[in-house]
């Protein structure tokens, strides 16, 4: 027997027993007549002890050359200990070791295993499997199981069928890029992974079962950033006979399960919004509503005047930051800066400071008077002693530019709180976007997507102008989940294909298996997807997604510990029957 008690589990009422315990040796402390050495294992640390009294000799000479990260077994007493430790849960005991044997020695590790380590994240990226024993990975990995376990067991009790679907499938156009994998068997010839299992679970819809979920690998060929990995994780769910409300009803059930099983959070509202109109107040579609600082359109108050900047925007309009109007000019400039990166593309920033006496002081006091300036803080909500920051320009470009300021200050002021939890429902987006570089609409979702009921026939004539029976699932600011009510019957999907530019032979030659599909009686059906990693890290009060993930990739979308991606031998290029130009 290696251990019939884990290392966080002994307590004073164990005091007296005889137990076998295994482990990593943390640390040890040599004090000559006595040797602790603390054990670790994933369950917590407890402190072992030999010293010259009631120790064997050659056993206190064996612990003395433990060194850190040695794999030991020990067998001894549970006594209590004579300086008690309360920062840990086994601090009023520790072992009395009786028997003491080596399972592995270890090698020095390059950083230190500890929540304060002095490794580098490129270091810990290279020694995952050590990273992991630190408690900050462990927990989190442990906190991501419990969702996991949590979403099944809602999904399950609420009559859904967990289906496995192809990890090699076809490559599509549509979407991000795909990972290839060629085939040896039918050579020249290859597979893509998914990016999402989206026609597999709409069959699955079509083959009646009406309840389907999946805890899915997904890959997307894509440009990272901290909340992005070429591989990544859904909780992917569809349902058949079902509308928009049955299913923003389910999830929201999911969302609250997850909020108290997990975090201990009750969240009644869940606010909807359209996109229209969360892209008027806040910029994008994915607003934090955790706090205000909506957008204030300034366009009739600001274009009267003979600031030319203004008159020749598309649109003027600003938000009002709490407390600011105590911000230095040193502090301000600092900010224009920040607003002027290329990160933001702002070509500046006008200020507006509400001062307590009630008064105005501006950036453009050149150009409007304190009436105009009133005007401008009732519009923004801003109140004595806050400060009014307006951008202008593009539609669009200044939209976001403002969202991205929002957040800063937001963020600046302490509002974005991890232990808050703000959900947001946003709804009706635009079926097509425009592509501005090739003058072609592609799906904003996915080409899969239903129109609004009644909206079809506004393809013919204004594409932009319908919307799409689509929703996202905002959380702090961040989408946890998107879905949609889906097309089911073989001339609508048809239409939508001809309207994003697919010939009625490519059409069938990338999606002619769905649109049979559609022929044998399809039910109408929807679903969402939400991104695992995303949603567990928010849970975990942290908006980077790779400390949730076990073994992540870097920014450049590799893998440092196992030195992927790599090249293949000649002889497997040989078999694939593939070429590389060197």
């Amino acid at each position: 027997m290696y251990r019939d008690h884990t290392c966080g589990a002994l307590r004073s009422n164990d005091i007296g027993k005889q137990v076998t315990l295994s482990g990593w040796v943390h640390k040890t402390r040599d004090k000559g007549f006595v040797v602790w050495a603390d054990l670790r294992d994933r369950y917590g640390i407890v402190q072992l002890v030999f010293d010259a009294e009631r120790t064997d000799a050659s056993l206190l000479e064996k612990a003395r050359h433990l060194g850190r990260e040695y794999v030991v077994r020990a067998k001894g007493e549970v006594i209590e200990r004579a300086s008690k430790n309360p920062q840990m849960p086994t601090g009023d005991i520790e072992v009395l070791v009786r028997e003491l044997e080596v399972l592995n020695t270890s090698k020095t590790p390059p950083f230190t295993i500890a929540d304060d380590t002095d490794g580098g994240e490129d270091l810990r990226m290279k020694y995952r499997y050590l990273d992991i024993r630190r408690n900050v990975v462990k927990d989190n990995l442990i906190f991501r199981s419990k969702v996991a376990i949590e979403v099944r067991k809602y999904l399950s009790e609420e009559g859904f069928i967990e289906v496995e679907t192809p990890y090699l499938i076809k490559s599509t156009p549509e979407g991000a890029r795909d990972f290839v994998v060629p085939s040896r068997m039918n050579p020249g010839q290859f597979y893509a992974l998914p990016q999402s299992p989206q026609t597999f679970k709409q069959l699955l819809m079509v083959g009646g079962l009406d309840k389907y979920f999946q805890i899915v690998k997904c890959f997307r060929d894509e440009d990272l950033r901290a909340d992005r990995q070429p591989e990544f994780t859904q909780i992917d769910c569809e349902m058949a006979f079902v509308e928009q409300e049955d299913i923003l009803s389910t999830f929201e059930g999911l969302t609250r399960h997850l909020l108290q099983e997990i975090k201990g959070v009750t969240v009644d509202a869940f606010p909807r919004m359209t996109y229209d109109e969360a892209m008027a107040k806040y910029g994008n579609d994915k607003p934090d509503i955790r706090f205000g600082m909506e957008f204030g359109h300034l366009n009739e108050v600001a274009q009267h005047k003979d600031f030319q900047v203004f008159n020749a925007a598309e649109l003027v309009v600003g938000i009002a930051v709490p407390g600011g109007a105590s911000y230095t000019r040193k502090e301000l400039d600092k900010l224009i800066d920040w607003v002027k990166r290329p990160q933001v593309g702002a070509k500046g920033m006008v200020y507006v400071k509400c001062n307590p006496d009630g008064s105005f002081k501006s950036s453009v006091d050149k150009f409007y008077d304190q009436e105009d300036l009133a005007q401008w803080a009732q519009i923004t909500g801003a109140r004595a002693g806050d400060i009014v920051f307006v951008l202008s320009g593009e539609r669009n470009a200044t939209r976001s530019q403002l969202s991205a300021l929002r957040m800063e200050m937001a963020q600046r002021l302490g509002l974005r709180k991890a232990d808050e939890f703000a959900p947001l429902w946003v709804v009706d987006f635009p079926l097509l976007e425009l592509d501005g570089e090739t003058g072609h609409y592609h799906a904003m979702h996915h080409p899969f997507t239903a129109p609004k009921p009644g909206q079809l026939e506004l393809l013919e004539t204004d594409p932009a102008a319908v919307r799409a029976n689509a929703y996202d699932l905002v959380l702090n600011g961040n989408e946890i989940g998107g879905g949609s009510i889906r097309i089911h019957d073989r001339e609508t999907q048809a239409t939508m294909f001809r309207h994003l530019g697919f010939t009625p032979e490519e059409a069938k030659a990338q999606f002619g298996f769905l649109m049979d599909a559609f022929q044998y009686g399809a039910p109408p059906h929807g679903g969402i997807a939400f991104g695992l990693d995303r949603l567990v890290a928010i849970l975990g009060g942290q908006e980077t997604i790779r400390d949730f993930i076990a073994f992540p990739k870097n920014n450049s979308g590799r893998d440092v510990m196992i030195d992927a991606p790599a090249p293949i031998d000649a002889e497997q290029l040989k078999e694939l029957q593939l070429k590389l130009d060197r």
